[in-house]
């Protein structure tokens, strides 16, 4: 730093620093310093306190992290939590959410479910995450307003969907937005094709053509359940994976969603295209779908990130929780301890993320000149000590009531767990006014 640098804009003093990158470290008595919402400076503490700085902020007791990253989910639908639960997917799909979909959902829906979503995942220290619903121009107004990060994915489907009558609709509409959004700071726009069982060959190439001249992710729903996988081949003779392959769509802008059936041919196709794996767990439990083999698909070298998936199949937001299951069940899966230890769980929810999004040289870890996306944790409480590894700690032994403050862009979203742009008053009421609505005409 020379000493004609402008001044910091902020400097953070946490008691652990967690980069993420590079692997495994843990810095002790460090501290992070903001420019125009970037990382300017990370260093020992007394280097930190001798630079110029518009704001320090003491953090005891807290750890310092990325900001978690959320690479699945349906945001809207957090107004649908709990509508339908204890269901098998398909069954809970088309007798419950598609019906209810198709009655409930429009622009308003849209606009109050997503801005539930944003502030139930930024009190929970999700600082970007992927979105995958209808009307998805009003879900990025919603992110744009909030001041968080987001992946807004196009959702297409071989059907009529709201906000959309045809696949070729869906696609220029995504088309539109991902110009009107291909400058904005912090939203990417990728193309959603639902799942290889909703959208045909035809419109999966017409989606590769386009995402390919555009230079943008494709974000889908591939083998959730052995159903969908034992249907496929059934019908065509052919793995939806292998599909996928044949098409021309896998590669390092592909992210693959749930990915709970995987053979040794799938996993070559995994590895060989440098496919990303999106795991949600929780829902895969809850609607019994599988266990994606995360340490197998790890030690091949796949980029696996981590999702929460929709409020109604999960149902919450939490990317903390989703982690430590997500480390769990690996664990059994694999049928070995050292399986997703927790550094590379935390890894899973921040940078692989960001590589799964291709932001990895903007967030997903705390290096000099990436944005200042970051969220402090306090393990100073009963439940947390003693503290020997601060890691371990926050992924075994921490709830996300222990997210602190939040920053996206070196902007602070989230103050000693007070939203700072969001009432969260108003936003309880409208969610209970739709629940309301929607239980009253739900049986």
């Amino acid at each position: 730093m020379t000493a004609t640098a402008a001044p910091l804009d902020l400097v953070l003093l946490p008691t652990w620093l967690v980069p993420v990158e590079p692997a495994g470290v843990v810095l002790k008595e460090h501290g992070v310093g903001i420019r125009e919402g970037r990382i300017a400076f990370i260093g020992p503490r007394a280097a930190a306190l001798k630079l110029a700085a518009t704001e320090v902020r003491e953090l005891p007791g807290m750890l310092l992290s990325p900001g978690l990253i959320n690479a699945h989910g349906h945001a809207a639908m957090s107004l649908f939590r709990g509508l339908a639960d204890d269901l098998p997917l398909m069954t809970w799909l088309e007798k419950h959410i598609w019906p209810a979909e198709a009655k409930w959902v429009d622009e308003a829906f849209v606009r109050d479910g997503t801005d539930l979503a944003i502030a139930e995942q930024l009190k929970g220290g999700i600082t970007c995450f992927s979105d995958m619903y209808f009307y998805p121009k009003v879900a990025s107004d919603c992110v744009h307003n909030s001041g968080m990060r987001a992946q807004i994915a196009i959702p297409i489907l071989d059907f009529p969907i709201p906000g959309a009558s045809s696949a070729d609709e869906a696609i220029r509409q995504g088309v539109e937005l991902f110009g009107d959004l291909k400058h904005h700071p912090r939203i990417k726009v990728t193309f959603g094709p639902h799942a290889p069982y909703t959208v045909c060959d035809a419109n999966l190439e017409k989606i590769r053509v386009i995402a390919e001249e555009l230079d943008a992710a494709i974000h889908m729903h591939v083998h959730e359940t052995a159903f969908e996988v034992q249907q496929a081949v059934e019908q065509t003779g052919e793995r939806p994976l292998a599909r996928l392959g044949r098409l021309g769509l896998l590669g390092p802008r592909f992210q693959a969603v749930h990915m709970t059936q995987i053979s040794e041919d799938d996993l070559a196709l995994l590895v060989e295209s440098n496919t990303s794996v999106i795991h949600c767990p929780e829902s895969n439990l809850k609607l019994a779908s599988g266990f994606c083999p995360v340490e197998r698909l790890w030690q091949a070298g796949v980029n696996v990130a981590i999702g929460t998936d929709g409020a109604a199949s999960n149902n919450d937001l939490d990317l903390l929780g989703e982690t430590r299951t997500a480390a769990m069940l690996a664990k059994a899966v694999a049928g070995s301890a050292t399986a997703l230890d927790a550094h590379r769980a935390l890894r899973m929810a921040t940078l692989n993320g960001a590589r799964a999004m291709g932001l990895e040289s903007e967030i997903g870890s705390l290096e000099v000149g990436k944005a200042a996306d970051m969220v402090a944790f306090d393990l100073s409480g009963l439940a947390q000590q003693p503290v020997y590894d601060p890691v371990s700690q926050l992924i075994y032994a921490t709830g996300r009531d222990c997210v602190k403050h939040l920053w996206v862009a070196g902007k602070q979203l989230l103050d000693d767990r007070q939203l700072t742009r969001m009432d969260e008053q108003q936003l309880t009421a409208t969610a209970m006014a739709w629940g309301k609505r929607i239980s009253g005409h739900h049986e």
